[in-house]
């Protein structure tokens, strides 16, 4: 048996659920034994394997042993030198490496893309961002990749930076040219950490772009259970020496995350990197080719537009995640979030997300022919139901929205300075205190810190009257927000 083979952490959870041991520790259901009637049924195995990672699997001395040789496994199979499990998802990981790299007041290198838990990352470390914008496609008017000159030029205005945190792939799947961007990172002496929550998958199959590890990054944080096959909440982070303090990291790691990890999830991240390491190119190849057979059957049906590799065709250096399938509907007259219901309603077909003119499908090794004759099925039905299209429909934004107000203050000072909360039509021209996020895909349109426009709560207004969630406001309604108190 070769190393790759062995998932030594699911293994030895297994065993433990063999045995008919009395437990004197937490969980307090016991092993399901006081467990709600209701809940005995559908999760009576989960609850017999719930144990607390090390009470049961390792020791109550919390020997670390098989967890740490695991997580070995995953830094060998994902191409670095240590790695760590999450049970927090990325967010536990995006938190730690800008922790660990930036202390109040060190300026980092981001992408404006960034998803909210690297905003916390930037309000719990008190980094000073400096702001990097993706480039842009104008006839989709969507946010690509981060150019590798951009990044450049960054570096060169503000050589003091502590380092460059990237989001690739954006949530659309398009990628940096992160080899590039390594390289002149790296030629200044400054880390890459790369949110790649949406590609943990890269690394196993040729046909997809490359890794953050393969491209060189120091820290890379990808969601396994969002593509392949981790249960949720399960992540991983890699990293390599020589930029980043190994021993500092570990530690932060340590911090953010839950002192009560489950040991279900950590099995499932084990086996996962197993079934990847001996397996991860026959079965993503599977899925590649049933992500074509999705796309080709949706570029047929009349109305709909399906965003493929056209969208990167001007920037060499990008590439776009094909098991990422963006649907735009509003050729046919349905808004995402109407299209999404009434494929869920009518066929059972949940979507990852929608916003006010698309849906977005993932196809994954656990999809086969029938849940993508399903797919194409409902969206067959949606061209027959297909209507005039409403002039009313938002468009999905301008760049100059994507890439909120103008900064005044660091994330830090306005989450931490005294707020007032005033109604939306009065906040025009305040600064705010919080991050305001339409959700998914959890990127903050306003960042505290950054000073609320008229085209921003103006469009912001409008989504939320077609349906658009908002995150991270204080208000759930949106009738007010949290601005700075005194301004300047």
């Amino acid at each position: 048996m070769t190393r790759q083979e062995r998932a030594p952490f699911a293994e030895a959870l297994a065993r433990y659920a063999e045995t008919d041991a009395r437990m004197f520790s937490t969980p307090g259901h016991k092993r399901g034994m006081g467990a709600p009637e209701p809940l005995k049924g559908l999760l009576a195995d989960a609850f017999r394997q719930d144990i607390p990672h090390a009470g049961g699997v390792d020791t109550t001395h919390i020997s670390l042993g098989l967890l740490r040789e695991a997580e070995g496994l995953a830094a060998e199979a994902y191409g670095g030198d240590e790695a760590r499990f999450l049970v927090n998802g990325s967010t536990t990981g995006n938190l730690a490496m800008l922790l660990a790299t930036c202390r109040d007041g060190d300026e980092a290198i981001i992408s404006r893309m960034l998803h909210k838990s690297l905003l916390a990352g930037l309000v719990f470390s008190g980094a000073r961002p400096v702001y990097v914008v993706p480039e842009m496609n104008a006839a989709r008017d969507l946010p690509l990749d981060v150019a590798p000159e951009t990044v450049e030029a960054a570096l060169r205005e503000h050589p003091s930076a502590k380092a460059v945190v990237l989001v690739s792939p954006s949530y659309v799947g398009v990628t940096s040219d992160l080899r590039a961007i390594a390289a002149l990172c790296h030629a200044r002496g400054v880390p890459l950490l790369v949110d790649e929550a949406w590609g943990p998958h890269f690394h196993f199959h040729p046909e997809l772009p490359d890794s953050a590890m393969q491209a060189g990054a120091d820290v890379g944080v990808s969601s396994t259970h969002k593509m392949l096959s981790a249960l949720t909440q399960g992540s991983t982070l890699v990293a390599r020496q020589g930029l980043i303090d190994l021993e500092r990291l570990h530690t932060i790691v340590d911090m953010v995350q839950t002192t009560s990890p489950s040991a279900l999830i950590f099995a499932s991240l084990d086996a996962a990197r197993q079934q990847m390491a001996m397996g991860g190119e026959r079965l993503l190849g599977q899925a590649l080719g049933y992500a074509r057979r999705l796309r080709t059957g949706l570029a047929a049906m009349d109305g709909v537009s399906v965003l493929d590799e056209r969208v990167i065709s001007e920037r060499p250096g990008a590439r776009l995640d094909p098991t990422r399938v963006l649907v735009d509907v509003h050729g046919l007259g349905f808004t995402g979030y109407e299209a999404e219901m009434l494929l869920r309603e009518r066929h059972g077909i949940y979507v990852e997300m929608s916003d006010l003119l698309s849906v977005m499908l993932l196809v994954t090794i656990g999809d086969d022919a029938t849940s993508i004759d399903r797919a194409l099925a409902g969206f067959g039905d949606l061209v027959a139901r297909r209507r005039p299209m409403r002039n009313t429909i938002v468009a999905r934004s301008s760049g100059a929205l994507l890439f909120g107000g103008t900064p005044v203050m660091t994330p830090r000072e306005a989450f931490m300075t005294a707020s007032v909360v005033v109604p939306v039509g009065d906040s025009i021209g305040r600064i705010s205190s919080e991050s305001i996020t339409p959700y998914p895909p959890g990127i903050p349109i306003v960042a505290p810190g950054e000073r609320l426009s008229v085209e921003i709560m103006d469009y912001l207004r409008a989504g939320a009257s077609e349906g658009m969630y908002i995150s991270g406001l204080s208000d759930a309604s949106f009738a007010t927000v949290r601005v700075v108190k005194k301004d300047g």
